[in-house]
C-alpha cells in the first residue's frame, strides 16, 4: 500500500513538470528611438534680383506732337500763296476737308481732288442761314473763305492747341467735333473795332498712316 502510494506521488509530480502547447509570449516591441534629424540633399539658391523692364517710350501728346504746327505752318503757306496743290496735300485722303465759315451754317466737304481747285474755281456753295440777316448765303471758296483765312494768318496771330480762343462773344464757342484734335487760329481784331472784329479759325485734324492731316476748318466771329 505504501508502495503504491509512492508510486502515485510520483506519477503525481512528473504530469506537473511535463509542458504544455502555449503561444510563445509575445515579442517585445522595440523602445521608441529618435528621429534622424532631417538633411536636405539639395542646397536652396537664393532668388534672381528683380530687374525693371524700362516702359515703352510714351507716345507724345498732340500739343507736344511738331507735326500739328508743321500742318498749321503749311496750310498758312497755301493760304498766302494761293497755292491748290499744296493744300490738297494736306487735306485728309480718307474723310476729306469740312469746311463752315458760320458756326450753325451748312458743312462743306472737299475731298482731295476738289481740294486743289478751291483758289480757282467760282463754285456757288450754299453755306447756311447768315448769323445777322438770316438770309442763305452762297458764295464760292475763294470768295467766302479765302479773303477770312487771308486775314487770320497774319504776324500778329495767335495759335494755341486743343482750346477754342476767341474774342468777346454772345453765345458759347463749342468745337463742333469732340474727340478731334484741333488748333485755333485766332485773330484779335483791332483797336479801331475795339476787338469786335475778331475771327478764328478752328483747324482740326487726324492721322492716316502715320501722317497727320486737316480734317475739318470752323469759322467763328462776333455776332450781333
Amino acid at each position: 500500500m505504501n508502495r503504491l502510494l509512492i508510486v502515485m506521488t510520483l506519477l503525481t509530480l512528473t504530469a506537473c513538470s511535463i509542458p504544455v502547447d502555449a503561444p510563445p509570449l509575445p515579442t517585445a516591441l522595440p523602445t521608441d528611438m529618435p528621429l534622424p534629424a532631417f538633411t536636405s540633399t539639395a542646397s536652396i539658391s537664393p532668388l534672381p534680383a528683380l530687374t525693371e523692364t524700362p516702359a515703352p517710350t510714351t507716345i507724345p501728346s498732340f500739343c507736344n506732337d511738331p507735326r500739328g504746327s508743321e500742318l498749321i505752318n503749311s496750310l498758312r503757306t497755301a493760304v498766302q500763296t494761293k497755292d491748290g496743290a499744296l493744300l490738297s496735300s494736306l487735306v485728309s485722303p480718307t474723310s476729306g476737308m469740312d469746311v463752315r465759315i458760320f458756326r450753325d451754317g451748312n458743312v462743306i466737304n472737299y475731298d482731295v481732288e476738289h481740294a486743289k481747285f478751291v483758289f480757282e474755281t467760282m463754285f456757288q456753295a450754299d453755306w447756311g442761314l447768315h448769323f445777322a440777316s438770316g438770309e442763305t448765303t452762297k458764295g464760292s471758296f475763294q470768295e467766302m473763305v479765302l479773303p477770312s483765312l487771308q486775314q487770320v494768318f497774319t504776324p500778329t496771330t495767335e495759335v494755341v492747341c486743343n482750346q477754342l480762343k476767341t474774342g468777346g462773344a454772345t453765345y458759347l464757342p463749342e468745337w463742333q467735333y469732340p474727340g478731334m484734335d484741333f488748333y485755333s487760329v485766332h485773330f484779335p481784331g483791332t483797336d479801331q473795332y475795339s476787338g469786335m472784329d475778331w475771327q478764328t479759325w478752328a483747324v482740326g485734324m487726324a492721322p492716316v498712316d502715320g501722317k497727320l492731316y486737316i480734317t475739318a476748318l470752323s469759322h467763328f466771329v462776333w455776332e450781333p
